[in-house]
């Protein structure tokens, strides 16, 4: 870096960027969210549009910490709006913000340029990020216990308390979260929140409700839990 004239707006104690240095940091940003973008590739699901957002965007913070001249507050400020303007209408996950957090580090030690420093920190979260996506971390135990039960009764069934015995035989848990009529009224359908004793008798207990409630429709899924997945 020199002490030259080189910006329309530069003065005596403005610190004016080389061009090899300027494409030194730009291009070490550049490869570090290629690599942080192949990271976040692997076993999770994805959008084209996101995984070029995460391999550009160290190098946009990269080149507004150079062009502050290392004011670390004004880049951050700067390049952090940049970075969160995708989620002004789009909900994101915990694990989109987190590795786009990831990717301003590494471009803010880039722009600052402490490039050793940028791979290194690069290198060590995405092995950490590898890892745990390879291990399953954090992955909720016996998920397949956790399920999401709709059944539908005649309308002169009180469907209070209805399958009670059922499910205290089978599950450890059971919520009942909403009750709609269908079929202009003539029946009602039940959605329960049920956690499972034994995952393999699950055929067992909806044998016994298909005998309580007539044979009618019943519908078994897997618990939806993304809504409160940050």
């Amino acid at each position: 870096m020199t002490r030259s004239s080189g910006g329309l707006f530069d003065s005596d104690i403005t610190v004016v960027i080389r061009v090899t240095d300027f494409l030194l940091c730009l291009g070490c940003a550049l490869l570090l969210g290629l690599a942080l973008a192949f990271a976040y590739m692997f076993r999770t699901r994805y959008t084209k549009s996101f995984v070029v957002t995460l391999a550009l965007l160290p190098a946009v913070v990269c080149v507004v910490i150079l062009l502050v001249n290392g004011n670390v507050g004004t880049g951050v400020a700067v390049a952090g709006a940049f970075s969160l303007v995708r989620f002004r209408s789009v909900p994101g996950t915990a694990k989109e913000i987190t590795t786009l957090f990831l990717a301003m580090g590494a471009g803010l030690i880039a722009g600052m340029g402490y490039l050793g420093y940028a791979v290194l920190f690069t290198v060590v979260m995405c092995a950490v990020f590898l890892l745990y996506n390879a291990l399953d971390f954090g992955a909720r135990r016996n998920a397949a216990s956790y399920k999401t039960l709709a059944v539908t009764i005649p309308e002169d069934l009180d469907y209070t308390g209805v399958f009670d015995d059922i499910f205290a035989e089978y599950t450890a848990a059971h919520d009942l979260v909403s009750v709609k009529t269908t079929s202009r009224g003539s029946m009602f359908r039940l959605t329960y929140q049920v956690t499972l004793r034994d995952a393999t008798r699950e055929k067992e207990m909806l044998d016994k409700i298909r005998c309580r409630n007539g044979n009618l429709e019943i519908l078994i899924s897997t618990q939806d839990t993304t809504v409160a997945e940050l």
